[in-house]
C-alpha cells in the first residue's frame, strides 16, 4: 500500500486561501480540514546567529520578535529551544532534517543578522519545510538602520506567514488609536501611534481637549480625527510626519464627526449634525462646498467606503433601530443589509472587499461580527459587556477592536480576534486604548 504524508505547511495554505493557484501553493497536494479546526504548526526558530561582533543583542531581540508575532497569530506554536537536537550554528550549515522531524518541528526558521562598518544592520533568514527535506521558498534578506531593527523583523515574520499561510502579513503595520488615561468618569483622551503588536507607542495630539475615531489615510501617512477643542466635534487631518494639521470643514454652526478618507484619499465622508439632523457628507481635499450624500429624518453617521471608492456603508436608524446600510458612493437610495437580532453600528469594509465587520448590540451584551457584503453569512466573533470599534489588519484575515469593563472602576483596551473566531487576544499599551484604525503596511 502507498501512503502519501501531507506536509501540515501546505495544508495550512489550503485552509487560509482555498483559490490557492499554482503560483502560490508549495506542494500540489490538497487537503480538507472539518469545521476549520487547526492545530497551531509547531515551529522551530532557533535564536537567529550573529554573524558579526556586536549583532548578538540584534540577534537575539529580532528573533523574539519573530516568534511572539508568529505565535500570536494561533496558527503556530514555537518549540523550545531545549528540545533542538540540532544546533544551528551557520547560516548555511546543512539542515539535518531527521532532528527536527524527531522533534516534530514542521517548520523550521533559520536567520542571520550582521552589523556593517557603517552601524546599518543585515537580516536574512531561511524557512524549511521539515516534512518536505526542502526550503520553503528562496532566502530573503533585509537591511536597515540599528533603530529599525523592529521592524526587520516584522518583515521576517511577514515572509514566514505568507510563505505558510498564501495570504497577505501585516506584521509590519502600525495602528492608531486613543490612548485614554484617569478615571472613567474623568479620561483624558490622546491621540497616539504605535507598532501593530503594541511597541514604539507615540502620542500625536495631547490631553488638551477630547479627541475621538482617527483614522488612517489609504497611504498611513495622514490621520483623520474628531476634536472638542471649539467646544463642538469637528474634523482635523493630521500629518503624521509634520505634525500639521488642518481642519475639514469650517462651519461654526455644525458638529462634524464620524470621518473616513476615499481609498484614493481625496475626499471625505462624514456626518454633520445641522437643526437637529445628521446625514452624510462628503468633501472633496481639494477644495469646494460639501456634499450631502443623505437627506432623511434620521441619524446617519460611521460613513466606511469600499475598497474600490464605488460604495459606502454606514448605520442609520430610518428603519427605527439601528441597522447597516449600502449605497453609491454619489449617493441614491442606500440597501439595508443587516437582518438580525438586536442594533448594528460602527461598519467597516475589509481591504479584501470580501466582508464587512461591524458592531451588534443584543440583549445587554456587545458583539464584534462579520458578514458579507450583501448581509449573508453573518457571525459574531466576540461577546462582552462592551465591544466595539472594529478595523481590519491589512491582509483582511484580523480585526482589531476596543472592550471595555463594566463599573465605575471600568478599564477599555485593545484586542484582536481572527475572522473565524478564534485566537482572541489583549493588545499591550501603556495605557487603555479604543478607537483603533489598522494602517497599511508600511513601505
Amino acid at each position: 500500500m502507498k501512503t502519501t504524508v501531507i506536509s501540515t505547511l501546505a495544508a495550512l495554505a489550503m485552509l487560509a486561501a482555498p483559490a490557492v493557484t499554482p503560483a502560490q501553493a508549495q506542494e500540489p497536494l490538497r487537503i480538507i480540514i472539518e469545521d476549520g479546526v487547526i492545530e497551531p504548526i509547531p515551529l522551530a526558530i532557533p535564536v537567529f546567529i550573529a554573524e558579526t561582533p556586536g549583532a548578538e543583542q540584534a540577534a537575539a531581540e529580532i528573533t523574539r520578535v519573530v516568534a511572539a508575532n508568529l505565535v500570536g497569530t494561533g496558527l503556530f506554536r514555537e518549540i523550545s529551544p531545549d528540545a533542538f537536537i540540532s544546533r544551528i550554528t551557520s547560516f548555511d550549515s546543512p539542515i539535518q532534517y531527521a532532528d527536527w522531524k524527531a522533534i516534530n518541528a514542521q517548520g523550521l526558521v533559520v536567520g542571520a543578522v550582521s552589523v556593517g562598518g557603517d552601524g546599518r544592520l543585515n537580516v536574512k533568514f531561511r524557512l524549511y519545510d521539515v516534512f518536505s527535506d526542502a526550503p520553503l521558498g528562496e532566502g530573503l534578506q533585509f537591511g536597515g538602520t540599528s533603530q529599525s531593527w523592529r521592524r526587520m523583523a516584522h518583515k521576517v515574520s511577514d515572509a514566514v506567514y505568507s510563505r505558510i499561510t498564501g495570504e497577505g502579513g501585516y506584521f509590519d503595520s502600525r495602528v492608531v488609536f486613543v490612548a485614554e488615561s484617569g478615571p472613567k468618569d474623568a479620561r483624558q483622551k490622546q491621540i497616539a501611534i504605535m507598532d501593530q503588536d503594541g511597541a514604539n507607542v507615540q502620542y500625536l495630539t495631547d490631553a488638551a481637549s477630547i479627541v475621538l475615531a482617527p483614522r488612517f489615510s489609504p497611504n498611513g501617512s495622514q490621520i483623520l480625527y474628531t476634536s472638542y477643542e471649539t467646544g463642538r466635534p469637528s474634523i482635523y487631518l493630521l500629518d503624521i510626519g509634520s505634525g500639521q494639521r488642518r481642519q475639514i470643514v469650517a462651519d461654526a454652526e455644525s458638529m462634524t464627526f464620524s470621518p473616513r478618507l476615499s481609498p484614493d484619499g481625496r475626499q471625505v465622508v462624514f456626518s454633520m449634525s445641522q437643526g437637529g439632523n445628521t446625514d452624510l457628507w462628503l468633501q472633496d481635499l481639494g477644495g469646494g462646498a460639501p456634499v450631502r450624500l443623505t437627506n432623511a429624518p434620521s441619524i446617519e453617521t460611521a460613513p466606511a467606503f469600499s475598497p474600490d471608492g464605488s460604495r459606502i456603508v454606514f448605520e442609520s436608524d430610518r428603519s427605527g433601530t439601528q441597522q447597516l446600510y449600502i449605497m453609491s458612493a454619489g449617493g441614491g437610495e442606500p440597501t439595508r443589509i443587516s437582518f438580525g437580532a438586536g442594533r448594528y453600528g460602527t461598519p467597516v469594509w475589509s481591504p479584501r472587499g470580501d466582508y464587512i465587520a461591524f458592531t451588534n448590540q443584543n440583549q445587554g451584551r456587545f458583539h464584534i461580527g462579520v458578514m458579507r457584503v450583501d448581509g449573508s453569512e453573518e457571525r459574531l466573533l466576540t461577546a462582552s459587556f462592551l465591544d466595539e470599534g472594529p478595523t481590519w489588519a491589512p491582509n483582511g484575515r484580523v480585526i482589531m477592536f476596543q472592550r471595555e469593563t463594566a463599573g465605575a472602576a471600568g478599564v477599555v483596551g485593545l484586542y484582536s480576534v481572527d475572522i473565524s473566531g478564534r485566537n482572541l487576544r489583549a493588545i499591550q499599551t501603556p495605557t487603555g486604548g479604543s478607537d483603533p484604525s489598522w494602517g497599511p503596511l508600511l513601505p
